[in-house]
């Protein structure tokens, strides 16, 4: 077993135009005011990083982990969920996406996807450079329209998005391998990778890519009514990156996992801060302490009710009491007896004969 690390919050749902939330150095340290020892790092945020310095200069990545440690923290990852979601976009979301994407490249969806790719390869070069190991992403979506099998299927239609969904990220999984950096996929609704099934046909195309893994957010399970602590089983060797963030789901006889087009606030599955919501943390922060998990806690703040600071500075208490500094001994190890190979086998009645 293995002691994860912690608390760390991404940084994403707090950038904005004012102070503290405006410079690397000031959000750095208000980050560790409120009691983290890592940020990860939202990569498309010019306020906060240059990706393109970052990819190209070591002196800028050592300078910026150095302001980050001058208030105690880490840089846990980069996320590249925008620009991962670019890899693949169905034309149906061509408009919503083109936000997400560099003003040169808009309403052009050739262009916009080569951009993605670029930027994904810069962002494992940067992540190289700062000396991390994984790197957050979402995966895109094709086949995301048709995820309800009304109007049926025509037989092939998933087989082909999956197909062509692991051809584009192919390239960008084999540079990750030279540059010696994880992949990290966040399982989540919207994405083509929206659960453990999903993730296994993309693993399948890839033949197992070592550099292909899973960003855990149990709250994006609940909301799907999965089981969710069995999926730290099931897929615990690939599960490199943790977000810790808190859900609940009261489905009525009004509306259920699809929410009836409501606003956040009134949908039967919304997400909620630290300790406010569903998710059995307790037995989350098991699980990955019993499968060695020793990557980064990192909180994720997304909450439909509590103020978002508040919501930071109660999400770093929680996750601190959460982590399990792992044992080096067995509890009953004062009731051990001593013994060896001829103790045991008389234990077992060896020693005479016995055993056929």
């Amino acid at each position: 077993m293995k002691t994860m690390k912690g608390p760390a919050l991404f940084l994403a749902q707090f950038a904005g135009d004012a102070a503290p939330f405006n410079s690397w150095k000031s959000i750095t340290r208000w980050a560790a005011d409120c009691g983290y020892v890592g940020v990860q790092v939202p990569s498309w945020d010019p306020r906060l990083f240059d990706l393109s310095l970052a990819a190209t200069s070591q002196d800028y990545c050592d300078t910026l982990r150095g302001q980050a440690a001058e208030s105690g923290i880490a840089i846990t990852e980069l996320s590249t969920h925008l620009q991962g979601q670019l890899v693949a976009v169905h034309p149906a979301y061509d408009l919503q996406m083109d936000g997400f994407a560099a003003p040169a490249v808009q309403c052009n969806p050739t262009a916009r996807q080569a951009w993605a790719v670029d930027q994904m390869r810069l962002a494992l070069t940067a992540s190289r450079n700062l000396g991390l190991t994984a790197l957050a992403t979402f995966s895109g979506a094709l086949a995301w329209p048709y995820v309800y099998p009304w109007p049926q299927r025509p037989a092939g239609l998933i087989e082909a998005a999956f197909d062509e969904l692991a051809r584009r990220w192919r390239p960008i999984l084999d540079y990750a391998e030279d540059c010696g950096v994880d992949l990290c996929y966040e399982i989540h609704p919207g994405e083509d990778l929206h659960d453990g099934l999903t993730f296994e046909l993309f693993l399948d195309r890839l033949g197992n890519h070592t550099r292909a893994n899973m960003l855990y957010d149990p709250s994006h399970f609940v909301l799907q009514a999965m089981a969710y602590l069995d999926t730290i089983d099931i897929y615990a060797d690939r599960i490199r990156m943790f977000h810790v963030k808190d859900a609940e789901f009261n489905p009525s006889g009004r509306q259920g996992v699809y929410g009836g087009y409501q606003p956040w606030l009134n949908r039967a599955g919304r997400f909620r801060s630290l300790g406010d919501g569903q998710v059995d943390f307790g037995g989350v922060f098991s699980r990955l302490a019993t499968h060695g998990f020793d990557g980064w806690a990192v909180v994720e703040w997304e909450c439909a009710l509590k103020n978002a600071e508040d919501g930071a500075r109660e999400g770093a208490a929680f996750v601190r009491r959460h982590i399990i500094k792992v044992t080096d001994k067995a509890f009953d190890d004062f009731a051990g007896v001593g013994t060896d190979d001829a103790a045991n086998a008389k234990m077992l009645g060896l020693d005479r004969g016995l055993g056929g």
